[in-house]
């Protein structure tokens, strides 16, 4: 086997591991397996057309993360997210979401800024209409643009991170009457960035993501 061989052997075998703990990542955080339920590798590979090997290595990734923990000589159960991690993610989010508006402010483009505005120019519209999926969908969008904006690959990748780990309980406060708040205070946001008023955008920005833990809190996890 040349170099070349080897070197598409290994990229495949992690790309696959990858794609494996990728989707099992997806189905615990959307709620597709229920906490203490146990993964099953055989089935699991099966449903994924792969060897139990890419999954028994994306069960130590999953568990490292901390969603699932695995028992010796028992199996693999997920122990998903609580309301604590919920509230670090939220908390840490804050912080970062105040450093990637600042830093927004300073790389933005006008690609990006035309399409900041538009996003909160759709999310009145969708409010008014009482859209709330479309408006879950703008908002999502509307921070990664923030993020996207703020000009580190770094801050990107974990803020999209944390926006994964919550979505589940994020689409059930923006299906409530805080989908519509959210969209005001992305307006002010966006004009923070756009007047180059780093300071403002910063504080706004951690503003938001208390606001909206704050309103989860009040109407529940569930």
């Amino acid at each position: 086997m040349g170099e070349s061989d080897l070197k598409k052997e290994v990229t495949d075998k992690y790309s696959l591991r990858g794609r494996v703990f990728s989707k099992l990542r997806e189905d615990i955080l959307s709620g597709k397996y229920e906490e203490n339920e146990e993964l099953r590798e055989v089935a699991i590979g099966e449903e994924l057309g792969v060897s139990r090997t890419p999954v028994r290595e994306a069960f130590r990734q999953l568990e490292l993360e901390g969603l699932i923990r695995i028992i010796p000589n028992k199996g693999a159960y997920v122990t998903g997210i609580s309301e604590k991690d919920v509230k670090d993610i939220y908390m840490i989010r804050s912080r970062l979401e105040g450093l990637a508006a600042r830093w927004a402010t300073e790389h933005i483009t006008e690609e990006q800024l035309e399409e900041m505005e538009e996003n909160v120019y759709l999310g009145k519209f969708h409010a008014e209409k009482g859209h709330l999926e479309q408006l879950a969908e703008l908002d999502n969008r509307f921070h990664e643009i923030m993020y996207e904006a703020s000009g580190s690959k770094m801050l990107e990748h974990q803020l999209k991170d944390f926006h994964q780990y919550v979505i589940r309980v994020r689409k059930k406060t923006l299906s409530s009457a805080r989908g519509p708040q959210s969209n005001l205070e992305h307006e002010g946001i966006m004009q923070a960035i756009k007047a180059k008023d780093e300071e403002l955008a910063e504080r706004l920005a951690h503003e938001h993501i208390i606001n909206a833990y704050e309103n989860l809190v009040k109407n529940g996890f569930a």
